[in-house]
């Protein structure tokens, strides 16, 4: 599974930004897709991810202001991002948990995106 992200920029403070990830490859099923980021010095750590049913989670840092969705029918994910502020800055990785031909999920991801937030 091929995972590639795009969207990332630099933006204002109380700016807006929409990431997007696309999944692909051959005859595999999508159980979980998501967003993670990780800023200079510190651990990568989980934004929003969405699951097979529509449920979703949210870092507590981003809920109310970033909106995560999927187009199952691309194996697509989005991240939009509302009211942006600089302790957002980091560089954002989509992740994908899929299985192939057996049950075993595996996770991919892709090859990160910078988003800056300064003024």
């Amino acid at each position: 599974v091929q995972v590639v992200e795009s969207g990332g920029g630099l933006v204002q403070p109380g700016g807006s930004l929409r990431l997007s990830c696309v999944a692909s490859g051959r005859d595999f099923n999508i159980h979980v897709m998501g967003w993670y980021r990780q800023a200079p010095g510190k651990q990568r750590d989980m934004v929003a991810r969405i699951i097979n049913g529509g449920n979703t989670n949210y870092a507590d840092s981003v809920k109310g202001r970033f909106t995560i969705s999927r187009d199952n029918a691309k194996n697509l994910v989005y991240l939009q991002m509302n009211s942006l502020k600089p302790e957002d800055t980091a560089v954002y990785y989509c992740y994908v948990e899929a299985s192939a031909s057996s049950p075993v999920r595996y996770g991919y991801w892709g090859q990160g995106t910078q988003v800056t937030v300064s003024s």
